[in-house]
């Protein structure tokens, strides 16, 4: 019966404590204590909702407790320096100290194990080269009527309402400091967007908002506006993100406030639904020819769409969309792409898509990669790509990978302050930053916050400046897969070239590669549908027969 002995005691108290109570009045507050556990350990008795209550009454609540915070326990006295949940205190602090432009050298030597395998590197050189300037920049949409020099380092989508007020001010500014764009998320433009006057990537999900009717479909004069706006220096569509792809979202009636409505355009006090496709086209052609018309509707800023890569031969029908475009119909080819990888962080999506849906970057990265040079389209179409980039090394090897340039969300979170809390979904962010509660955002200091934001994109550009001198390169774009090298076991090391088959200029014009993904799926991808291969639907039909 011990598990009733927190009970017993309440009440043995309650009774030792009234009598003495009315002889000393300082004793009122046992009877207080006593009186509270009593009724707290009655209640838990006669409630029907948890056995765990009814059978260990009061006692049950100490395990809640400990509960609540183990998070917090194990991230602070825990999990190693090098324990990434998902991101490393080591990779945190590296953040934080270029934010706050203090001390980011390492003493006495690598917490990495060396001999660990998937431990990564980069080859120095003999002859190092010296680069004076660190703003690296890629020119995007070349042939548009208004192109883009982007950095090489960016803000990934976060949409005002997953971020709150202040967070979104101070990111932009320090964007507009540091000369590198902020994506909108595809929240639309709000007008904390807008106060500073950092440049924009407008993100259009499948909701259109800031850019829909009544109805929830594409309105292409309320999109001609908003891409009228100077800040607005390209267009991206997106198709999915990698933490939930192929998942929509509702953001509840209850926090469809006025300022979320007027921004998106949607009525305040009604869910908001961002469907899981899109309407304004449903095959690869279709989406092509949306391209052009957002292009020509912007006029002439570089649009393209931001992708989590899933069954392969729809990427590779949007690919085949692309082939037949290049010749006959041009202005429907994307200026640029987005790769963004299943590691990618959001303020909330189902566990199962978080831990289980989705390629990896790298291999997503890859394949788009390896599909534009078969083509002999890469020149024509950037690539960019997003998913736990934090520092300079992450940048080199994902440009190493095939990336023109590399976007980051939660990098920029904690240059803001995030704590990794894991309380974005709560709207109880203890820094402000994922809420829109204004008791907490309001005390997030956006001139503070713009400051370490601009400090953090520039201290790591240096960062990337200093590893490229020491591999005798001179701008991010020299960097390929024969510049990075993994640790593949005990006794084995590969460089990335090595590791992954890279297809040549023009090699899926002419015929199809041995390489398992494109011998599998490319001769059946469709241009016009997104519909399976028929062996794929076959097999898929004979479940239920």
């Amino acid at each position: 019966m011990s598990r009733y002995s927190a009970y017993a005691a309440s009440w043995l108290l309650l009774l030792v404590s009234m009598p003495l109570a009315l002889r000393w009045p300082g004793w009122w507050w046992g009877v207080g204590i006593a009186l509270l556990l009593v009724l707290l350990g009655s209640w838990d008795l006669l409630q029907t909702r948890t056995t765990l209550r009814r059978n260990y009454p009061i006692l049950a609540h100490f395990r809640y407790g400990l509960e609540s915070v183990g998070p917090e326990m194990r991230q602070y006295f825990i999990e190693s320096d090098t324990a990434e949940a998902p991101f490393s205190r080591q990779q945190r602090t590296l953040v934080y100290r270029r934010a706050k432009n203090v001390m980011d050298v390492v003493p006495f030597g690598s917490l990495q194990d060396a001999y660990a395998v998937d431990y990564e590197w980069i080859n120095h050189s003999l002859a190092p080269t010296e680069i004076p300037d660190h703003d690296f920049r890629v020119v995007v949409g070349a042939a548009c009527a208004q192109p883009y020099s982007a950095s090489v380092f960016n803000i990934s989508a976060m949409s005002f309402g997953s971020l709150s007020a202040n967070a979104v001010r101070a990111l932009n500014e320090g964007a507009r400091r540091g000369g590198f764009y902020h994506d909108t998320g595809e929240g639309s433009i709000s007008p904390y967007h807008l106060e500073n006057g950092g440049d924009l990537v407008w993100e259009i999900g499948s909701g259109y908002f800031g850019c829909r009717d009544e109805a929830g479909r594409f309105d292409p004069a309320r999109f001609a506006e908003q891409a009228a706006r100077p800040q607005v220096k390209m267009i991206e569509i997106k198709l999915s993100q990698g933490a939930k792809p192929g998942h929509g979202g509702v953001l509840p009636a209850a926090k469809v406030s006025a300022e979320i409505a007027a921004t998106r355009g949607v009525p305040m006090g009604i869910d908001c639904v961002s469907p899981a496709r899109h309407a304004a086209f449903d095959t690869p052609m279709g989406l092509l020819r949306f391209v052009a018309r957002l292009r020509e509707l912007s006029g002439g800023k570089p649009v393209g769409f931001k992708l989590a890569i899933g069954h392969p031969w729809e990427w590779f029908g949007i690919a085949k969309a692309m082939a037949e475009s290049a010749t006959s119909q041009p202005e429907c080819l994307p200026d640029f792409i987005v790769v963004d990888g299943a590691e990618g962080g959001t303020g909330a999506a189902p566990a199962e898509f978080i831990d289980h849906i989705g390629v990896p970057m790298h291999e997503a990265l890859l394949l788009v990669h390896n599909t534009l040079v078969g083509l002999d389209l890469r020149d024509r179409v950037r690539v960019a790509a997003a998913g736990k980039i934090t520092s300079a090394f992450d940048i080199a090897r994902t440009l190493a990978l095939g990336a023109d340039w590399c976007n980051a969300a939660r990098g920029y979170m904690f240059a803001l302050g995030c704590i990794q809390s894991l309380s974005c979904h709560t709207d109880r962010c203890p820094t402000g930053i994922a809420t829109q509660n204004p008791h907490r955002w309001k005390h997030l200091d956006p001139a503070d916050k713009a400051t370490r934001v601009h400090q953090f994109h520039d201290n790591t550009l240096r960062a990337l400046r200093d590893l490229l001198c020491a591999s005798g390169l001179e701008h991010p774009s020299d960097l390929g897969p024969e510049h990075i090298l993994r640790r593949v076991s005990p006794v084995e090391i590969r460089s990335l070239a090595a590791l992954y088959r890279y297809l040549r200029p023009g090699e899926l014009l002419q015929r199809i590669p041995e390489h398992a993904v494109f011998h599998d799926f490319w001769a059946e991808a469709r241009s016009d549908a997104f519909c399976p291969p028929a062996r794929v639907d076959a097999l898929r039909r004979s479940k239920a027969s």
